[in-house]
């Protein structure tokens, strides 16, 4: 695998290695993981790390012009870790994966598979690295075009809206199509593991939430795109309204600039903001909660979170778009894209309705453990790792 991102970091996009690898591993597959020179390393995983750069040795989240000099070095690692682990398939994470690994597959003569976890010019613009009205803009879609026509011989793909796009705009035939969604590890996130009632959780005891608030929870990247201002809004309109909500925001980077933000709002007895939280302590903190949010629009990339409050039981308020309905089906409790308004008014309707909480909890949690399997998924994969190399399984 080539991972072209800090690998292991606690979100997004590294789940689903993570959760993929595991799952292959178990049914026999060796994996070697080629990375980036940062990030955590995983007890029970190969992962093969770049040299860092001699003049930059910090990481950005998403986009970045020095990501051009951080895939050089993983393509020339790529190509040495290849010589000594000689795969059967090169599966390339992301486009910056695809690429490298269309350039090392052909020159090794093995199959390709691109995991595709959203639309590179998509992403650029929702990180405000790319302008789609600027020069640049032609040139990238013609790069992403090209990469996912031309490299691939086989694309796993997060979301069927995901595999449409691939089909329709960007002209890939269907056949090389297979929809994987992210799923959910419900051994490791079930509820059944905290014995405690949920308002003597110790998280609310030790962050000072009353015992009868209800907290409103989000696990992820804090980043505007993923609809974090959205988050502090809604508890602004909550707070006037007289509502006993408090928000528990996990996840960084940008903790700092957020909680400047929470406190210009007025809201810094309502909303608190964790920091990072390691992946083994997410089921934790998301016990902590009643209510799970999930405020990013994006129309492409996959929103895996959504597995994990799944198979946490918790109910879900989210933004009404295909990805997301494509998880939460009509379980979820929804506002339309960008509408704070509706946002808050669909917490504060859920807030008021314990029982519609717990029924709408179950409910998620089974469908994450009958439609969303990592085992299941993995066996789908390893066919198709089979397939392309001609083997039986």
């Amino acid at each position: 695998m080539i991972a072209p991102t800090s690998f292991f970091s606690d979100y997004g996009g590294h789940i689903r290695i993570l959760e993929e690898t595991r799952a292959l591993q178990a049914r026999g597959v060796q994996v070697a993981i080629v990375t980036y020179y940062k990030g955590n390393d995983v007890p029970g995983l190969d992962i093969r790390r770049t040299a860092p750069l001699p003049w930059h040795t910090d990481y950005e989240v998403g986009s970045s012009r020095h990501k051009i000099a951080f895939d050089v070095y993983l393509a020339m690692k790529a190509a040495a870790e290849a010589r000594r682990f000689r795969p059967d398939v090169v599966h390339g994470h992301m486009h910056e994966g695809a690429l490298i690994g269309g350039a090392l597959a052909r020159a090794i003569g093995v199959p390709l598979v691109f995991d595709f976890q959203g639309s590179l010019t998509a992403e650029m613009v929702d990180h405000h690295f790319l302008n789609p009205q600027g020069a640049l803009y032609p040139w990238a879609y013609r790069l992403e075009t090209a990469i996912t026509r031309r490299l691939p011989d086989a694309i796993l793909t997060s979301t069927g809206l995901a595999a449409t796009l691939l089909r329709d705009e960007f002209g890939v035939p269907a056949a090389r199509i297979h929809t994987l969604p992210d799923c959910a590890d419900a051994d490791h996130f079930d509820p059944a593991r905290f014995a405690h009632l949920q308002t003597d959780h110790p998280l609310r005891v030790h962050y000072g939430i009353a015992r009868d608030a209800v907290v409103v929870g989000y696990l992820g990247l804090l980043t505007d795109y993923q609809g974090i201002p959205h988050l502090i809004e809604a508890a602004a309109r909550l707070k006037e309204q007289g509502q006993s909500i408090h928000f528990l925001i996990m996840g960084y980077p940008n903790v700092e600039s957020y909680q400047m933000a929470a406190h210009a709002w007025g809201v810094d007895d309502c909303v608190t903001f964790t920091g990072r939280v390691p992946f083994a302590d997410a089921p934790t903190y998301l016990a902590a909660c009643d209510i799970a949010v999930a405020p990013k629009m994006s129309s492409s990339e996959g929103s895996g979170k959504l597995l994990n409050y799944m198979a946490m039981a918790q109910p879900i308020v989210a933004y009404d778009t295909p990805v997301n309905r494509e998880y939460l089906d009509d379980l979820g409790v929804y506002a339309p894209p960008g509408d704070v308004a509706a946002f808050t008014a669909a917490i504060a309707e859920l807030a008021g309705d314990a029982a519609r909480r717990r029924a709408l909890g179950a409910a998620l949690r089974r469908r994450a453990q009958e439609e969303f399997s990592w085992p299941v998924a993995a066996e789908r994969i390893a066919n198709l790792y089979n397939r392309l190399t001609n083997k039986v399984d």
